[in-house]
C-alpha cells in the first residue's frame, strides 16, 4: 500500500510540473480544487498569448477546447486581451489558432463554434454605458472626481469607457468573471503593472471569485512567467487580502 502511494503521488507530482504526456490537457481533479478546467484554459490562454509563447499557445488552445471552450470563447478571449498586452499580441494568437483549428479539422475534429455577441440595441451613448457596465464590475457608484491619468490626459478615460467597457465588455460570449480572469492572467505576465494588477484582483473578488481561486490561479501561472513576476503578483494578492484595521 505504502507503495501504491509513493507511485500515486509521483504521477500527481509528474503532471503538475507538466512533465508528463499531455499534461496540461490532463488536468488531474486534485489541481481543480477551486477553479474550473475551463477557468484554467483561459488563463494559460491569456497567458501563453500575452508573452507570445505561440507553440505553447498551440497546445494550450487544444486543451481549451478539450476542456469544454467553444471556438468563438477562446476568440473571445484572445480579442479580449489585446486592451492589456496590444493588437500584435492578440493577432499572433489569434493566427494561432486558425492554424489550431485547421490542423484539428484536417484530422477529422471538429470544434463547437459556440454563441456569438448578442447585438447590442442599447441606444445610449457608449460613454455612459461603459461607466454603467464598470459600476457594475466594482459594485459601487462611480461619482468621485477623475483619477490623475484621466485628469492629465482626458480622452484616454474615454476610450476606457467607450471601447474597453462598452464595446468589449457588453460582448456576452464571456461573463465579467471570465473577462477578469483574462485580464488578471495578462496583467501578471506582462509584469511591471502591480497597481493595475491590484485593481483587477479586486475586481475579481467583488464578482465573486474567491482568494482560493485567485491562490491557484497564480500557481497556474507559474510554467508560463517569470518567477519574479510570480512572486510580486502573489504579494500584490496577499495585500488585498489582509483585513482592514
Amino acid at each position: 500500500m505504502k507503495q501504491l502511494k509513493t507511485i500515486v503521488l509521483a504521477v500527481m507530482t509528474t503532471a503538475f510540473l507538466g512533465l508528463g504526456n499531455n499534461a496540461d490537457a490532463q488536468i488531474s481533479a486534485d489541481r481543480l480544487k477551486h477553479l474550473s478546467g475551463k477557468q484554467h484554459a483561459i488563463i494559460n490562454i491569456s497567458s501563453l498569448t500575452a508573452k507570445g509563447y505561440l507553440k505553447n499557445l498551440e497546445t494550450a488552445l487544444v486543451d481549451g477546447l478539450e476542456a469544454g471552450l467553444t471556438v468563438n470563447e477562446i476568440k473571445e478571449v484572445i480579442v479580449h486581451l489585446y486592451a492589456y498586452c496590444g493588437f500584435p499580441r492578440s493577432l499572433q494568437g489569434l493566427r494561432t489558432f486558425i492554424k489550431v483549428l485547421d490542423d484539428r479539422k484536417a484530422k477529422g475534429i471538429e470544434a463547437k463554434l459556440g454563441k456569438e455577441a448578442t447585438r447590442i440595441d442599447d441606444s445610449r451613448p457608449k460613454y455612459e454605458r461603459g461607466k454603467e457596465n464598470l459600476e457594475i464590475l466594482v459594485k459601487r457608484k462611480l461619482d468621485g472626481p477623475p483619477a490623475d491619468y484621466a485628469q492629465f490626459a482626458p480622452v484616454i478615460e474615454v476610450f476606457l469607457k467607450e471601447h474597453l467597457f462598452a464595446d468589449i465588455f457588453e460582448r456576452d460570449v464571456l461573463d465579467f468573471r471570465q473577462r477578469e480572469l483574462v485580464t488578471v492572467s495578462v496583467l501578471a505576465t506582462i509584469g511591471g503593472v502591480e497597481p493595475m494588477l491590484r485593481s483587477h484582483l479586486n475586481i475579481c473578488m467583488v464578482q465573486g471569485i474567491t482568494p482560493e481561486q485567485l491562490e491557484e490561479f497564480l500557481s497556474a501561472l507559474e510554467k508560463n512567467v517569470e518567477l519574479a513576476k510570480i512572486e510580486s503578483a502573489k504579494e500584490v494578492l496577499k495585500e488585498l487580502m489582509k483585513p482592514n484595521d
